[in-house]
């Protein structure tokens, strides 16, 4: 959905969003290009698309457990998430050691092609940029550090300085908290649709980035806008 946002003085209506003020992306999958670990996977001798299965299984014990009120390290589930998955497959090296091949991954990822000129082009519009992450600040400091594009962003905000993962309600309200700013000035940018329906329910306004063209899921708060990539999300804040 391509909507115009108006300027911050002139809300779209009562309960709804502004132009947003600042910026809190999402950082696994939303800036990082993820598609490298399926390759960590086949080279310990694991298929490429229990990648995926893993990933989706890491979220799912994190959110679980966020419910329990606990706020698990994301590198500790994902280690013992690889723990379960892989004996069941013929690894080419003993686990523990395939565990830390396809962990280490996660600090040499790179961003997605549209990243660099999405982010300069957003920064461009005076909006304040950070990011809040269910992984830890150091990799998403590295990883836009890496791209040449950590100057662009004031914070790097993670969930494990928040206490609780998204998409509870804690976790964006941290961030509020942390740049000093309503939750109507604040929009959320994700490429996972939990993310963006968590936003709305906090109060946020959100941008769902949709690279593939996939459907959005019926049962998920609709974002306020769509983009394919953060070029076309600063064309329409624009």
């Amino acid at each position: 959905m391509n909507v115009a946002i108006p300027s911050s003085d002139h809300p779209v209506s009562p309960d709804g969003p502004r132009r947003p003020r600042v910026l809190i992306f999402d950082v696994n999958e939303t800036l990082s290009d993820m598609a490298p670990i399926a390759g960590r996977f086949e080279a310990v001798g694991a298929p490429a698309h229990l990648a995926k299965a893993w990933f989706a299984g890491l979220l799912r014990d994190g959110f679980a457990l966020a419910v329990a009120r606990e706020n698990p390290s994301f590198a500790r589930l994902g280690a013992e998430g690889l723990r379960s998955v892989l004996p069941g497959t013929p690894l080419n090296r003993p686990v523990e050691e395939a565990v830390d091949h396809i962990m280490a991954g996660f600090a040499g990822l790179a961003v997605h092609p549209d990243v660099p000129g999405g982010v300069r082009a957003l920064a461009e519009l005076g909006i304040r940029l950070v990011t809040l992450s269910n992984g830890s600040a150091s990799i998403a400091q590295r990883l836009l550090s890496d791209a040449g594009l950590d100057d662009a962003f004031e914070a790097f905000l993670s969930v494990e300085q928040a206490g609780v993962w998204k998409p509870a309600p804690g976790a964006y309200a941290f961030a509020l908290e942390s740049c000093g700013v309503d939750a109507l000035d604040a929009m959320l940018v994700a490429a996972h649709p939990w993310d963006t329906d968590g936003a709305h329910r906090a109060g946020l306004a959100a941008a769902w980035i949709n690279r593939a063209g996939g459907p959005y899921p019926e049962y998920f708060r609709t974002p306020d806008l769509t983009a394919t990539s953060l070029l076309h999300l600063a064309e329409q804040l624009r």
